[in-house]
């Protein structure tokens, strides 16, 4: 019952949390597709607007069924930086793949996780800032530079067990940290915060182990 109840419990949050980052998107183009439907001497100015709601729509539902859905596949670190141009605040927000080259191939179960790092990275980052991902396939490294750059608190803890995790299924705001961890523990897969190498008060990177 008590797995029941937080199934759940996830799948109320992620839902709460798709029609809240989806509705502002879906408003805009709303609004600009009525500007242009009344002949308003703004019609120009609403098709771009209602142009760039609709392309940032497309781009955020294909990060969301990539890192949310079923098994999508392995994926390449170019075809992973196109699924990133969705995430929230992508004006603001850089996402580079270090280290990785372009025959890299991230099986599966690493390039769900790693989306899911990117998506909780893009939180990290309220003002805005750069995420930074490196190493290869079996040791991903995930870091995130910006003012005011810090990760969700108690995220050790839910990294480091399932049954935290699952407790910190409270809010869909809180989203993202409890679910990346329960994805990670699902598929058998380490994440960890590199403590050691967040030197001079920054923020620790996140390490993807596979295995």
């Amino acid at each position: 019952m008590a797995d029941n109840a937080a199934l759940l419990r996830l799948t109320e949050l992620i839902c709460a949390r798709l029609c809240h980052d989806l509705s502002g998107l879906v408003g805009t183009l709303s609004g600009a597709l009525d500007l242009v439907d009344g002949a308003s001497e703004d019609a120009t100015e609403a098709l771009a607007l209602a142009r760039v709601a609709s392309t940032q729509l497309v781009r955020r539902l294909r990060l969301y069924r990539a890192a949310w859905g079923p098994d999508g596949g392995p994926m390449r670190p170019e075809q992973m930086l196109r699924l990133a141009g969705g995430i929230q605040g992508a004006h603001r927000i850089s996402v580079s793949a270090e280290g990785l080259t372009q025959e890299t191939e991230l099986p599966s179960a690493v390039a769900r996780v790693t989306l899911n790092m990117i998506l909780l990275g893009a939180e990290a980052l309220p003002r805005g800032g750069e995420i930074h991902v490196a190493g290869d396939p079996d040791d991903l490294f995930l870091r995130v530079v910006g003012p005011g750059a810090a990760w969700p608190s108690g995220m050790a803890g839910c990294l480091a067990d399932q049954a935290t995790a699952t407790a910190a299924l409270t809010t869909s705001a809180a989203l993202q940290m409890p679910l990346t961890a329960l994805l990670a523990h699902g598929l058998g897969l380490r994440l960890s915060l590199l403590m050691a190498l967040s030197g001079g008060g920054g923020t620790a990177p996140l390490r993807l182990q596979a295995g």
